[in-house]
């Protein structure tokens, strides 16, 4: 299905006002994660991504960003083949921060909530945006 390029400007604006809890609760738990680390960065992967996980999970963020992707795939007026879990494929942790992911007919739904960003040279991680609208990243990808 060929659908208009505003199809991830709907996505991205439905979730920023419908689920701006949600995106304030993913990263009040980024500023948590970021707030153990020794200094402004890190470079052990290992201190983002499974404290960022535990955090998610304590705060009920997880089944919640799974609900939210659902929502999102409404509003394009798709549907999935099953009720989306807060786990991979649908919804995995990564060093950014959060990634949700739904196979629509002929594309892909990616959206990210950049809750880290990953500097090189030397690798380190450094908190992301703190506010939604930054850290929000919608994309329909080709399959």
């Amino acid at each position: 299905m060929n659908r208009p390029t505003s199809a991830p400007a709907t996505v991205r604006e439905h979730l920023l006002t419908t689920h701006a809890d949600l995106l304030d609760a993913v990263l009040a738990c980024a500023d948590a994660v970021a707030d153990s680390w020794d200094g402004a960065t890190t470079s052990d992967r290992a201190a983002v991504v499974d404290p960022f996980k535990r955090a998610l999970d304590r705060a009920g963020v997880l089944n919640r960003l799974a609900a939210a992707l659902a929502g999102a795939v409404d509003t394009l007026d798709e549907e999935l083949p099953a009720q989306p879990v807060a786990a991979p494929p649908y919804v995995a942790i990564t060093s950014v921060g959060p990634v949700l992911r739904a196979t629509l007919d002929s594309e892909r739904l990616v959206v990210t909530i950049h809750a880290f960003a990953v500097e090189r040279d030397p690798t380190r991680y450094v908190r992301g945006p703190a506010d939604p609208a930054d850290a929000l990243a919608v994309e329909l990808r080709s399959r």
